[in-house]
């Protein structure tokens, strides 16, 4: 009897001998005809399948890179006293000369983690920083280079892709390294975020779009000790505000608003 799911050169051979089965008998005892012939008619459709889904894992195959799953991730300098930098990327140089404040392009890699080492640039021995970080398929991160020199640390964020039709969204990422725990508010309005330390991420907020002025004040205090002021958050966008630099010093404490 016929049987499903046989490999494809047995198949095959079921396949010619139903044929013959089915020719020998097409005279001789026509039911038996129609038998064999249905036996090889099965067969044939079932050997088609197998040749289309070996077709298919051949393809994937040869194109296993392409089809892997993947993140997109992008680097920032924000150590306020770090010098320009090379970013390696499990061994190859991936961003050069990066100088503070410089935000790279997203760069689309296989999800997975990976070893990040950075070096001054031009430089390929002694990194200031070798670190691993893990990045999950189908997300994007800002992977934030903070903290001083001598503490230099990456910071890695996920940044959303999902905003409501006519909606913005916000959050706020606190990598300045002398600044105290902060609130950020609307000016003469509601906070928005509270105690945010440095090294983390306020969750993402809806907001409706339009232009607002924002206060960066010391956590629990009406203490201003930056405004962002006139900030257009414009629909269907989203935004991280970014405290970096050096409160009361240099470089200055200031807000870099990244997108998205």
């Amino acid at each position: 009897m016929y049987h499903f799911y046989q490999p494809t050169n047995i198949v095959a051979q079921n396949a010619a001998m139903y044929d013959l089965l089915a020719n020998y008998y097409k005279y001789l005892d026509p039911q038996r005809h129609i038998y064999y012939y249905q036996l090889h008619f099965m067969c044939m459709q079932q050997l088609c399948q197998l040749q289309a889904q070996q077709q298919l894992y051949r393809h994937f195959e040869e194109n296993r890179n392409y089809y892997r799953a993947t993140a997109k991730v992008r680097v920032l300098h924000a150590s306020p006293d770090a010098p320009a930098v090379d970013v390696y990327v499990n061994g190859e140089k991936t961003f050069d000369n990066m100088t503070y404040y410089q935000i790279s392009p997203y760069l689309e890699i296989p999800a997975g983690s990976y070893e990040v080492e950075i070096y001054p640039a031009g430089q390929t021995t002694n990194p200031v920083l070798s670190q691993t970080i893990e990045v999950g398929a189908d997300q994007n991160y800002t992977v934030a280079a903070s903290d001083r020199l001598n503490n230099i640390q990456l910071v890695p964020v996920v940044d959303t892709t999902d905003i409501p039709r006519n909606k913005s969204k916000v959050r706020f990422l606190h990598i300045s390294p002398n600044t105290p725990a902060v609130d950020i508010a609307v000016q003469d309005g509601d906070i928005l975020f509270e105690n945010i330390s440095f090294g983390n991420a306020s969750d993402y907020i809806e907001v409706d779009p339009g232009r607002v002025t924002l206060e960066v004040r010391k956590a629990g205090t009406n203490e201003v000790i930056l405004t962002l002021r006139n900030t257009n958050l414009r629909a269907n966008e989203a935004y991280t505000i970014t405290a970096i630099g050096i409160y009361e010093g240099r470089p200055r404490l200031e807000a870099l608003i990244l997108e998205p």
